[in-house]
């Protein structure tokens, strides 16, 4: 092999190991927007999520509460905990998804809460959300 082809060699060699690099790109996080779960969305908690700054407020006991759940949830898999134990809840097929409604149990009474929702998405994903509530006396 002459000095010439050798120097070709090691360009070509060069120069498809660097678009090698390009082809093999891998899309960064925001291709994550095609995971079926990220269409499960949790919205219009009420009453409104306690919080110190910005909505310091005790609910009674016994009080209602509600949600919005995008139509990508299947129905039958809506679950509402607080802790461990299963809150019964209404699940209403509306327009652009689902309403959920419940009572807030008995045994929730002065002391913080956090209501836990579950529901599965396409494919069987789980999704879960939930807020936090301080119920008065």
């Amino acid at each position: 092999m002459t000095l010439r082809t050798i120097f070709r060699l090691v360009v070509t060699i060069s120069a498809c190991s660097a678009f090698s690099n390009v082809w093999a790109y891998e899309a960064g996080p925001d291709a994550s927007s095609t995971d079926p779960c990220t269409q499960v969305i949790f919205s219009s908690f009420t009453p409104a999520p306690f919080s110190v700054e910005k909505n310091n407020v005790e609910v009674a006991p016994k009080s209602e509460f509600s949600l919005l759940i995008s139509k990508a949830a299947t129905q039958s898999s809506i679950t509402v905990k607080i802790k461990e134990e299963k809150v019964p809840v209404t699940v209403k097929a509306i327009n652009n998804g689902f309403l959920v409604k419940g009572k807030l149990p008995e045994s929730a009474t002065g002391r913080y809460i956090r209501l836990n929702v579950f529901a599965n998405g396409p494919g069987g994903c789980d999704k879960t959300d939930g807020w936090l509530l301080k119920v008065g006396k």
